[in-house]
């Protein structure tokens, strides 16, 4: 059913939940996972400037894909870059890329008023996902 998982991960303690609800899913249907982190980064002055959280990308998604393979789940990384506002697309384009089955990702705890008003990633990607999405609160 779900050979092909893509897991969406921000860096936030909150979207840290969806790693192991991810690896029990994976395990139950011998998926892959494409772990993704996208990083928002804008120019200020002509300098770039992350606007992500404040461990940097290569080592988020390293230690999410080694969680993974330590629970004997094939995994592999994936960081894009873009500007603000780009985050669901790119999570989007990611599942459409390596048809996956399941997109696996957090809500930031914001509520579905605000979420649909302020039109939150997650709420995003639900509308435009080409698969199911899975969203762990």
């Amino acid at each position: 059913m779900f050979e092909r998982i893509v897991v969406a991960v921000d860096g936030s303690r909150e979207g840290g939940k969806t790693v192991p609800v991810a690896i029990d899913l994976a395990r139950r249907y011998e998926a892959t996972v494409t772990v993704v982190h996208v990083r928002e980064h804008t120019k200020y002055e002509g300098t770039d400037v992350d606007l992500g959280p404040g461990v940097p990308a290569e080592e988020l998604v390293a230690d999410v894909v080694r969680a993974f393979d330590d629970a004997g789940v094939p995994a592999r990384g994936e960081i894009r870059r873009v500007n603000p506002g780009n985050t669901p697309e790119q999570i989007v384009e990611v599942a459409r890329e390596i048809e996956a089955d399941l997109i696996v990702m957090g809500t930031r705890g914001m509520t579905e008023w605000k979420s649909l008003v302020l039109g939150g990633v997650a709420n995003k990607v639900v509308h435009h996902a080409p698969c199911p999405v899975l969203l762990v609160r």
